[in-house]
């Protein structure tokens, strides 16, 4: 009876000691999933960064433009001033009658007083306008403070959000493979010569393979899938922006039959993208703890292909 529960102690010992570790398949599935959920993260974090920096470049315009626009308000109040003290001093009434009572043709007289009311009416027309001008940047401006604070907030809670899922991962990539981190090389091989602005693209690529891939990086040295794809471009002399989503609207719709070296190449419902370097292969900055890399086209089913305009 001792032997039978020993036994069944054993097993059930030997059950939970399994489940405890799982094995590196399973390790390698979650992995998968992780780094998928955590690039998908990293590119809604790239989104978001790049809202900042617009609201930041907007809020900048806005601050600057307040001084020419207190300026033009100081000068048109400055001018309604004197047309009222004007007014004040000489009364409304006497200037009309003596224009209309004067001597000489009635028709001048009449001309010469409509200047006057347009002129008035265009110094009030100024200074209403340039209130209202003044009053709209003023609060454009504060908008767009409030905006970036709140952006601000945003971004740094999805940082940390993803720097703890990234300690998670490489947690779970040294339990399977050894190592949190591929030890990546400088490539060192041949380059497809390609003319113009996509040879350009795919020449930057090729010459950052074995570099470290990181979350929101855009190099030098580190990059995450759009960063590489956004800055291979900027070398062509071609501006994109820092999301692989948002990159597939800059780029114009071509079918996979049309790829060329340097078209790009977008995954996972736009969450991933690689540039394209030809026989059905892309170089990409993959995932936490990989490197730039080569690897088929089809190691997943693309969503779409893009062509930088």
């Amino acid at each position: 009876m001792a032997v039978a529960v020993l036994a069944a102690a054993i097993t059930a010992s030997t059950m939970t000691a399994a489940q405890a570790t799982p094995s590196k398949s399973e390790l390698t599935k979650q992995i998968t999933a992780l780094s998928n959920k955590l690039e998908d993260i990293t590119e809604s974090y790239n989104d978001m960064n790049d809202a900042l920096k617009k609201t930041k470049a907007d809020s900048e315009k806005l601050k600057e433009s307040l001084g020419p626009a207190q300026a033009a308000l100081d000068a048109a109040g400055t001018q309604v001033d004197t047309m009222a003290s004007a007014a004040y001093m000489t009364g409304q009434v006497g200037p009309v009658t003596a224009i209309l009572n004067g001597p000489g043709d009635l028709l001048p007289r009449m001309t010469y007083l409509e200047q006057i009311s347009r002129d008035r009416q265009r110094s009030i027309d100024t200074y209403t306008a340039t209130t209202q001008d003044y009053s709209a940047r003023q609060a454009a401006y504060k908008a767009t403070e409030q905006k970036q604070a709140a952006q601000v907030k945003v971004l740094a809670a999805t940082k940390k959000d993803i720097e703890a899922k990234i300690k998670v991962l490489l947690a779970k990539r040294k339990a399977a493979y050894g190592q949190s981190q591929v030890s990546g090389s400088k490539y060192n091989g041949p380059i497809p010569k390609i003319a113009g602005a996509h040879g350009k693209a795919v020449t930057f690529a090729f010459n950052q393979l074995g570099e470290p891939y990181h979350y929101g990086a855009d190099g030098p040295g580190s990059w995450d899938c759009s960063g590489l794809t956004m800055m291979a471009w900027n070398a062509a002399g071609k501006s994109l922006p820092h999301n692989a989503a948002a990159q597939y609207s800059a780029t114009a719709r071509i079918s996979k039959s049309a790829l060329e070296p340097g078209d790009l190449v977008f995954y996972r419902n736009l969450k991933h993208v690689a540039i394209y370097i030809g026989n059905n292969t892309i170089i990409a900055a993959p995932q936490t703890g990989d490197v730039v890399k080569k690897e088929s086209m089809t190691y997943s089913t693309p969503y779409g292909y893009g062509r930088v305009k």
